[in-house]
């Protein structure tokens, strides 16, 4: 097998044919652009013209997407190539473009009396398949400044890029690592995208050594990445006091209609069961035989066997077969998403790091792997498959104007998959060495997931805070600050070598103006929800794979309401975190048979 055979890569071809079609619907957007503008001044001086503007507004979206999806995956098949470099440049810049030449449509809009605009939804039917999007605009209107003001801050969207632009060509293109040697003296490479399969070697002393070399090698990057972070954290604070709010958390979460108790909610939720983790890593501990358990032990599977190693192949039909509850029209066109080249598999030099899914409203979703042939590779193709899906059903189902999922949602339909398919497993299998490595999977996937990115929640809020408060944190402030957020965490059982504190370094959804949270806050809806539909598929999946086709027509906390779980309490945060107690009841049982 050929990793670099062509059904191993995504074919981007299904939303340009040619670079040159590219070329012409970048010029078709001009036109359009132009038509828009023309309104200024005269955006709501009626209803008929207010739906002409949403509607021309749309069309720009739909024209737009495409053209900043495919340059952006075009580039982050190789980083290292100058001439997709330009093509995205030139797509952000065009983005930017229209985003500042049309920053006047929503002033103009909310300048219009409320009265007004209720009387327009009902003289003109056709417009009110806005009357959400113009609600959601009504309530942040104390936040939407003046046609001029909104123009400025449009304008510099393309400079606001570059903190996130610079990391990624620093993370994804120019680092590199010096290899690794085992305890046998064996050299073997040290990728981004190999670091968690070193960490998950028996082979303690390649562990260790992945750990430190890697961390070594940020350490000699420290000051540029603290500046990198700095700036991003600059550029959000910079933002929300501009739109008059009194928190750059407050202005992401208001974005989703999303409340800060929520953000609140899961911390403190976490922080009050920190015990598990603890109970958790002195199992670890004790199943190891280690008198000391270091940060580079946190990832090797307890059980000490060979690591499995899973075709590509075999992975898509586990994945398809722990799925079985959501129906067979859901699992068809999984099917074919997996079978039709919409997944770039392998990892390659130059490519993005990590995994994905993206695309645009009109064609298919993608998604971007590095597919390791391990079971967290088998648990990647089913989150991210559950991204593609949402959007599929999404885009499908939607106009427009509500086809795109907010963030707080995004996670619920790929954590869903990833629950479906561990349970099925672990149904599956009464064998105990087996369903100790299931187990240990799950648990490392609620300690990566509701533990680690709550942390990473309580550092991101930090860091902004500092920086609000006039005080903005560096490397070395808020590598004392992780470091001290791991001990918490982790607890008494766990070294916590230094070299961990730079670990802020490495992370890039530390670029995405809190977005971390809301992986704990996904994964506890869909540890329940994932419960609820194996247990009455008929009646229970029909109302989730609602959801998943409903986009942003309602808020989402009411969406995810409707299809079972209310984030606006604790309840499913403690009801997930009892179920990993179970979990872990059941392991500590099995290691103590051993």
């Amino acid at each position: 097998m050929s990793t670099t055979e062509d059904r191993y890569h995504w074919r981007l071809e299904d939303i340009f044919s040619t670079e040159e079609a590219w070329e012409e619907r970048f010029k078709e957007i001009e036109p359009v652009l132009t038509a828009l503008v023309a309104y200024r001044g005269n955006v709501a001086e009626s209803g008929e013209t207010l739906l002409e503007v949403l509607r021309t507004q749309d069309k720009l979206g739909e024209l737009l997407e495409p053209v900043v999806v495919y340059a952006k995956m075009r580039l982050d098949e190789d980083n290292r190539d100058t001439l997709r470099q330009q093509r995205f440049d030139r797509a952000l810049a065009l983005a930017t473009r229209v985003e500042s030449e049309t920053a006047f449509i929503l002033p103009e809009i909310l300048e219009v009396p409320t009265d007004t605009i209720e009387r327009y939804l009902r003289e003109v039917p056709e417009l009110r398949l806005y009357e959400r999007y113009l609600n959601v605009l009504l309530r942040r209107k104390a936040h939407i400044l003046s046609a001029d003001e909104e123009r400025i801050l449009a304008l510099a969207g393309e400079v606001a890029e570059s903190p996130d632009r610079i990391f990624s060509m620093l993370n994804d293109a120019d680092l590199t690592f010096p290899e690794v040697t085992d305890s046998q003296g064996r050299s073997l490479p040290l990728t981004k995208g190999s670091y968690t399969q070193l960490l998950e070697s028996n082979d303690r002393t390649l562990r260790q050594h992945a750990f430190e070399t890697l961390y070594a090698t940020y350490n000699r990057l420290r000051n540029t990445l603290g500046a990198t972070l700095g700036a991003e954290v600059r550029k959000n604070l910079f933002f929300s006091r501009a739109r008059h709010y009194p928190s750059a958390r407050q202005a992401a979460l208001d974005a989703n209609e999303i409340p800060e108790s929520v953000y609140d909610n899961l911390v403190t939720s976490v922080r009050s069961h920190l015990d598990l983790l603890h109970r958790y890593v002195a199992l670890r501990k004790r199943a190891l035989g280690l008198d000391q358990l270091h940060m580079y032990d946190l990832y090797v599977p307890i059980l000490q066997t060979e690591q499995e190693q899973i075709p590509y192949e075999r992975a898509v039909q586990i994945v398809k077969e722990g799925l079985w509850p959501l129906g067979e029209e859901y699992l068809r066109r999984l099917d074919k998403g997996l079978h039709d080249r919409w997944v770039d598999v392998y990892e390659k030099p130059g490519k993005t790091s990590g995994a994905y899914s993206w695309g645009a409203y009109g064609t298919h979703p993608y998604v971007l792997m590095n597919y390791q042939g391990n079971l967290d590779s088998v648990f990647t193709i089913a989150h991210e498959m559950g991204h593609a899906m949402h959007t599929l059903l999404s885009g499908e189902r939607q106009p427009y104007v509500y086809s795109h999922y907010v963030i707080f949602v995004a996670e619920v339909a790929s954590t869903v998959n990833e629950s479906l398919l561990i349970q099925e497993m672990l149904d599956q299998t009464q064998e105990k060495k087996r369903r100790q490595t299931l187990l240990n999977h799950y648990l490392e996937s609620f300690r990566g997931t509701l533990f680690r990115q709550t942390m990473f929640a309580e550092f991101e809020a930090w860091v902004h805070a500092q920086a609000e408060a006039g005080n903005p944190p560096s490397p070395e402030e808020m590598s004392r600050f992780y470091l001290q957020l791991n001990r918490d965490y982790f607890g008494p059982e766990v070294e916590v070598d230094r070299p961990i504190g730079l670990e802020w370094a490495r992370i890039p959804h530390f670029y995405m103006n809190f977005y971390v949270y809301q992986y704990a806050t996904s994964f506890a809806a869909a540890t329940t929800l994932a419960q609820r539909i194996r247990k009455d598929p008929r009646n229970q999946a029909p109302a989730y794979l609602e959801f998943l086709s409903s986009g942003s027509s309602k808020p989402p906390l009411q969406l995810l309401s409707e299809a079972g779980v209310d984030l606006r309490t604790p309840a499913p945060i403690e009801e997930a975190l009892t179920f990993f107690g179970e979990l872990l009841d059941e392991m500590e049982q099995l290691i103590t048979d051993m």
